[in-house]
């Protein structure tokens, strides 16, 4: 992607819509639906690197209700000529067309490398990646399984979301409350995980979320890890303005 003077990339993650309630999540989301606003004047791209919702499945004509300011905003953005991409989260693994066809959006479930300009970034979640995180990696094992899907695909939506949503907020291994701590960048394990990385191949920048801290650590002399933080007290997002990139706050 050549970037435009003038023009920036955004990235944003883990907003957690809907939890621990809908009702209170709602001015979280009204602040997101601002920043989008704000954004999409001199946005070439944005970039949201999952766990959007606290929660998502898609059955096969149901989707989870709410977030409609959300939805409407992306589409919104879309529809204007705008590129927005998806990375799934370890909250909405259950993604299956509705974002590319509704609202034109690109969905990935493993990281992906990108270059604007002549700068090389590499993005994902960042969920389950590098050593550690065992009991969430077998987790997602089952969560991924397909005939694991299937057997939920025929709970009803009432009772399955609801059930989803409990387990999503209640669950430590699923939600990572116990995780959000700075661990040291030795101990890191997405730091880690760039690192190996480098071994192969170099990259300008690593771009992820999940451990819901902004986080700015230098890996070697020309490349750097990026953790985008959270919208539950965060409110902190990257911007790429052709040269360099920065973890900005929006609250």
């Amino acid at each position: 992607m050549n970037l435009p003077e003038g023009k920036n990339i955004y990235f944003a993650s883990d907003n957690h819509l809907g939890a621990p309630t809908s009702k209170e999540s709602f001015p979280r989301e009204q602040e997101f639906v601002k920043w989008l606003d704000e954004v999409k004047k001199d946005a070439a791209a944005i970039f949201l690197l999952g766990d959007l919702f606290d929660f998502w499945f898609e059955y096969k004509t149901v989707v989870p209700k709410g977030f409609t300011r959300t939805l409407g905003k992306l589409a919104e953005i879309t529809d204007s000529g705008i590129p927005v991409y998806y990375f799934v989260g370890n909250h909405d693994l259950w993604m299956n067309g509705y974002f590319e066809e509704e609202l034109n959006i690109p969905v990935y479930h493993k990281p992906q490398e990108f270059m604007f300009n002549t700068t090389t970034f590499f993005i994902g979640h960042g969920d389950g990646l590098g050593p550690g995180d065992k009991g969430y990696k077998r987790m997602k094992k089952v969560f991924t399984n397909p005939v694991a899907k299937w057997f939920f695909r025929w709970l009803h939506p009432d009772l399955g979301v609801k059930l989803a949503q409990y387990l999503s907020v209640k669950n430590k291994l699923i939600s990572g409350d116990e995780d959000v701590v700075f661990l040291g960048e030795e101990n890191e394990w997405l730091v880690q995980y760039c690192k190996r990385k480098l071994e192969s191949k170099h990259r300008d920048y690593f771009v992820f979320g999940h451990r819901h801290l902004p986080m700015e650590i230098k890996l070697n002399e020309t490349s750097r890890y990026t953790n985008l933080g959270d919208w539950i007290t965060h409110y902190t997002y990257a911007v790429f303005d052709g040269k360099d990139l920065q973890l900005k706050k929006y609250k």
